[in-house]
Parts: C-alpha cells; structure tokens; sequence
C-alpha cells in the first residue's frame, strides 16, 4: 500500500519540477531578450512646396537654416520630379546651382554593392559648425524628406559610407 501512495507523489514531484524548470527557463530567456531601445521621436518631414522659379541664395548664418531648409526642400523636390530623381549628382548640382557650397556637400552611392539601383538616396549640405540641411529621397522614402539636423561627433552630416562629390 505504501507503494501506491507514492506514484502520486512521484508524479506531484515530476510535475512540480517540470513547472519549475519551465518556470527557469522562462526567465532565462526574458534575460537574454534585448532591451527595448530608447525612443526618438521622429523628425517631421518638411512639406515639399511647390516648385517655383528659382531658390534664393541660402545664408550661411546659424539661425538661417530653417530658413534655407526651404531652398533646400524646394531644390530637392525639383530634382525629385525630374527623371533624374534617382542620380544623386543631380541634387548636388542642383544645390550648386541654387547657392549652396559644393564642398559642404556629402551624398550616398546611387547603386548598391551588387549594382542594383539604391533604394534610398540621401544627400546633405553642412550648415554651420552645429547644424546640416538633410535629404532623403528614393523607391523606399516615397516622397522627398529633408530635415535640419545637428552634425555628428565627427562633424560629418551623414552616417555611413559616402561617395566622392569629385566632378
């Protein structure tokens, strides 16, 4: 008889342990999920106007780079519109051709490493010692974004990998 009553017992056992090592291994996984990453919130993309004749001459001044984003964003939605909207040379020259500095300039490959068309297009003129004009046109941003953002550490406007402005 004794023996009978210990089958329940054993099976209580088994299935007390077996809840515990679920248990463990539940809250060794939830230790080895990532953490969730800070929230930025997002850069509200500037509107892009309707094109006009010319762009005014951007000034080069700190507090003007709200005021040459709209240069920016007009020249940018221009070149967006053109069918070579997907040349990144084309929004350098263009930003040339309204005034800004070529040699503040940074622009991303216009082709991936394995030569397909590059799905996203950014290009960007440094402002002042603090702030960049950014652009970001191409198949996965769907309509132009341009945004006044600070510099990076390096003083670089744009993360990554960048083409020589050499023409």
């Amino acid at each position: 008889m004794h023996h009978r009553s210990s089958v329940p017992a054993r099976r209580s056992a088994r299935s007390c342990s077996l809840l515990v090592s679920a248990g463990a291994l539940a809250l060794a996984l939830t230790a080895c999920a990532p953490t969730a990453a800070p929230v930025t919130p997002p850069v509200s993309p500037s509107p892009a106007p309707a094109a006009a004749k010319s762009a005014p001459a951007p000034s080069a001044s700190p507090t003007g780079a709200d005021a040459a984003l709209a240069a920016f964003t007009e020249v940018t939605a221009r070149v967006w519109a053109s069918d070579s909207r997907l040349q990144g040379r084309a929004y350098v020259d263009a930003l040339e051709h309204a005034g800004f500095a070529k040699d503040a300039m940074q622009v991303t490959a216009d082709r991936s490493t394995v030569g397909n068309p590059a799905e996203s297009l950014q290009f960007s003129v440094a402002w002042s010692d603090t702030q960049c004009l950014v652009g970001q046109v191409g198949p996965s941003t769907g309509e132009p974004v341009t945004a006044v953002l600070p510099r990076l550490a390096d003083g670089a406007c744009l993360v990554g990998g960048t083409r020589p402005i050499d023409w």
